[in-house]
């Protein structure tokens, strides 16, 4: 795969990091700018590619092993990567999954709509809920979705621009 390609779906994942990112803090100030179809679908269209090509470019150039140390940053970066966008990338990688975790701790059950009514169903649990704690459910299920494809797009944007700057191929 060429420099330009893997710059080109780095800047993709770039794009899905940020379209996520915004869309999550929107969803946790309590603002839904874009249906769910359509921010989890864009967010997909950027972030599928990006991954698929870092992964396949990484394992193809450096024939990856497991790490020899767990907890050394050299064994998981590439050398020639400076250190600050490794711990940029894992911060943001941390933003995502926090924002994973807050949505299924709020999480109270499945929303639906039964017989004209708003409930949660928490394993056949079933609770009538009021149109705006519906609203804020469907919210966290976005959020979560956002972010799973966030915390990916972050893996795609370092492991395209990581393969892309390696100056030794």
């Amino acid at each position: 795969m060429s420099r330009r390609g893997l710059l080109g779906y780095s800047v993709l994942c770039g794009g899905a990091v940020l379209w996520s990112g915004a869309l999550v803090v929107a969803l946790a100030a309590g603002h839904r700018p874009v249906n769910a179809v359509v921010a989890v679908g864009i967010a997909a269209l950027l972030t599928v590619p990006g991954f698929a090509a870092g992964i396949l470019a990484n394992r193809r150039a450096y024939r990856t092993q497991q790490p020899r140390r767990l907890w050394s940053l050299a064994s998981w970066v590439p050398p020639h990567v400076p250190v600050w966008a490794a711990i940029m990338a894992g911060l943001v990688f941390f933003g995502f999954w926090l924002a994973i975790v807050l949505a299924f701790i709020k999480l109270d059950g499945n929303p639906e709509v039964r017989d004209g009514k708003y409930v949660l169903n928490d394993h056949d649990k079933i609770t009538v809920v009021s149109e705006a704690t519906y609203d804020r459910q469907l919210d966290h299920e976005q959020q979560i979705s956002l972010s799973v494809l966030g915390a990916f797009a972050v893996g795609g944007a370092f492991l395209c621009a990581a393969r892309a700057t390696d100056h030794e191929t």
